[in-house]
């Protein structure tokens, strides 16, 4: 597959994902999903990205992100990642490998799209059913947006969120919808309607990402 870098363009909005290594726990208590938030915010402060929406897990994270300039992205996780993995060894005296390599990202159509996956990110830890309530979780921005918890600053998104954002939020997800967003996420293919996804990976040398998976067949 293509590297990331590829797909990473000005003006781009991404789902970027990334796990630790193995699928191993790398936020172990509260303290160290607050050291991550705040080394979000410090990588904001070198190179700022819109922030959508954002949930981080025991295991793993989620982010909604736009960029300005085609490296944003790729730089500020450079310098978010490594920061954390510095702390990590320090903290939990551990070494090697803690996340489980290059981050994912798949570019999101600026339509109703991109909503559905803020609302598949927000929802992330009442789905795995950590919380009640997605509100509840508090290392997630739904519960930044409603309760006023201290998180990085959010950005506003090109579609205005509806009025009862919550509650469609905590609505589950059809299954085609959750196929549809994960078949994204394993392949690092763009979201959104079929011409769109096929222009886009064209344009971005994704075309990769199109292809089930095997090796292509021979021509007759």
């Amino acid at each position: 597959m293509p590297r990331t870098a590829r797909s990473l363009v000005a003006g781009g909005h991404y789902h970027v994902i990334n796990r630790g290594n193995d699928r191993s726990v790398v936020f172990h208590q509260p303290s160290d999903y607050q050291a991550f938030l705040r080394m979000i915010e410090q990588a904001q402060q070198e190179v700022h990205l819109s922030l959508l929406a954002v949930c981080l897990m025991p295991n793993h994270f989620h982010l909604v992100v736009s960029q300005h300039c085609a490296r944003d992205i790729s730089r500020w996780m450079q310098r978010l990642l490594t920061t954390h993995t510095h702390r990590h060894h320090l903290r939990h005296g551990t070494s090697g490998r803690v996340w489980q390599g290059r981050f994912k990202a798949f570019p999101i159509k600026q339509d109703d799209h991109l909503l559905t996956v803020m609302r598949y990110v927000e929802r992330n830890a009442s789905r795995a059913g950590l919380v009640d309530r997605a509100e509840h979780w508090h290392w997630g921005s739904l519960c930044w947006r409603m309760n006023g918890s201290s998180g990085p600053p959010l950005s506003e998104p090109p579609l205005q969120l509806p009025p009862d954002w919550p509650s469609q939020v905590n609505a589950p997800q059809s299954a085609e919808e959750l196929e549809a967003l994960r078949a994204a996420v394993n392949r690092q293919q763009p979201f959104g309607d079929e011409p769109w996804i096929v222009e886009t990976a064209e344009r971005l040398g994704l075309q990769s990402s199109r292809r089930g998976p095997g090796r292509p067949s021979k021509s007759r």
